[in-house]
Order: C-alpha cells, then structure tokens, then sequence
C-alpha cells in the first residue's frame, strides 16, 4: 500500500463533514466500513454520492473510501459528493470546468437557523388565543 495513490478531499454540507479517499480500482464505495447499498437505504442517495465519478466518466477507475460523520443521510450524500469532487481536482485539474458547471464543488451554505428568545423554534411564535 505504499506505493498506492490516494486522493483525499474534504466535503461539507449541513453538520455533516465527509472524509474521502480515492483509491485506484473497481468502483466500490465504502462509507463508514460498510457498502454503500448497506448505508444508503434510498437510491436518491446513492445517485448523488456518484454524480461526481458519473460527470467525469471514471466512475469504474477508482475505489472511494468514506468516513463521515454528523448530520442526516440527507447532508451526508451532500458531503460525500463534495468530497468526491474535491479528490477529483487533485486527480486530474482538468476535471475542474465539469465539476464546477456541475455545481459539486460549491458548498452549499445553507445551515439550520438558531432559535430566537420569545418562540417556540427559530420562526415559530407561540399559538395566539384571544382569551
């Protein structure tokens, strides 16, 4: 294993961050040491997490190990697509204008917003009564 290549890329979405390895093989995707049929339960997920490897057409060229942590599965498809993309750019940059069209190397902003004092949840007042 010393002389194997790896790329590494750091994804991100919600609470979730994703740890990913690229590895040169058959395809296979290990998240968290389990497959990720055994991981994913929906195949919408499982169609994100590959976007990346699909858009650059090597998605029979490397083995991807994951370890991701925090968040729903939801955010954790997210990160490990960010990932993915991020190891791809240290493959080959020439990746970069498909990635980036694509949208897998923007990170998604979005995060849960804070609960203010006086409500309920962030937006959510307390129910009225008129009496």
């Amino acid at each position: 294993m010393a002389n194997t290549e790896r790329y590494y890329g750091t994804g991100r979405r919600k609470k979730s961050v994703a740890r990913v390895y690229l590895v040169p093989g058959k395809g296979d995707v290990v998240i968290n040491k389990r497959t990720m049929d055994d991981y994913f339960g929906l195949d919408t997920l499982k169609v994100i997490v590959r976007q990346p490897l699909v858009a650059t057409e090597t998605a029979d060229k490397f083995d991807v190990l994951v370890n991701v942590r925090g968040g729903g599965y939801t955010g954790q498809a997210g990160a490990i697509r960010h990932g993915i993309a991020r190891a791809l750019l240290h493959v080959d940059a020439d990746y970069r204008p498909t990635l980036k069209k694509a949208g897998f190397l923007t990170r998604d902003p979005r995060m849960k917003e804070r609960k203010k004092y006086g409500l309920k949840a962030a937006r959510r007042a307390p129910q009225f009564s008129k009496r």
